[in-house]
């Protein structure tokens, strides 16, 4: 392999892999009084990297080739095809018993949209440059992350009764990324629909950090940190 081409690659996987492992790293260090397993961690990261990935682009292959493309229609697909995909890695811990509230579901679903995003911004540097990759470094993975975890907390709740439906998490998910790509795709139409994509970015923070809150509320409750 000629060396500017493996360099190429070594720094798409770095720039793809390593922003969203930095904060997946963040994260799980959130979880302070009771952290996951790393193991769970990992693999759900891995599945969102993985098999979500391909599930989504099969699907999104198969829905373009149906219905026409336009920046509704293209952000409406995306919303609704990857955010249930992501969350099928979030089963896994689910399903393994190792979530049981707002705090795991905020870690699992990081790690799974974290995972996502950067196979995606991997996939996105190999079809149109690096520099596709670099203008999603960080904001792309922290998107899918937070919409991810709003999945995540559903799962949480639902694990410990607290929540018999998780269908309130997925519309939330999905309309929180539909917007997020609607407003990004018509930003070439007009800069003012770039300054919505920031201001629904500044909404997905505040909303993360609200979930953390909740989640390390809900644990300093569960241990006797906070009485009633």
């Amino acid at each position: 392999m000629d060396g500017s081409v493996s360099d190429l690659i070594y720094l798409l996987l770095f720039f793809a892999y390593g922003p969203a492992l930095a904060l997946l790293w963040y994260f799980y260090h959130q979880d302070k009084l009771e952290p996951e397993p790393k193991k769970f961690v990992v693999l759900t990261f891995i599945y969102g990297a993985i098999m979500s990935v391909g599930i989504s682009l099969f699907f999104e292959s198969l829905t373009g080739n149906i219905i026409p493309k336009t920046f509704f229609t293209m952000a409406l697909i995306a919303a609704v095809v990857e955010e249930p995909s992501k969350a099928l890695a979030i089963r896994i811990p689910y399903n393994a018993k190792q979530m049981d509230g707002v705090m795991d579901g905020v870690v699992y679903g990081v790690a799974a949209g974290l995972g996502f995003a950067a196979t995606e911004n991997l996939l996105y540097g190999i079809g149109f440059g690096i520099e596709v990759t670099l203008m999603r470094v960080l904001l792309t993975p922290l998107a899918h992350a937070i919409w991810s975890a709003v999945i995540g907390v559903g799962y949480g709740l639902k694990s410990e009764g607290k929540a018999k439906s998780l269908t309130l998490f997925f519309i939330a998910a999905i309309i929180l990324h539909f917007s997020w790509n609607y407003f990004a795709f018509k930003s070439s139409e007009n800069f003012i629909y770039g300054l919505a994509v920031f201001f629904i970015m500044f909404l997905n923070l505040a909303l993360i950090k609200h979930l953390l809150y909740l989640g390390k509320r809900e644990d300093m409750e569960k241990y006797g940190y906070i009485k009633f």
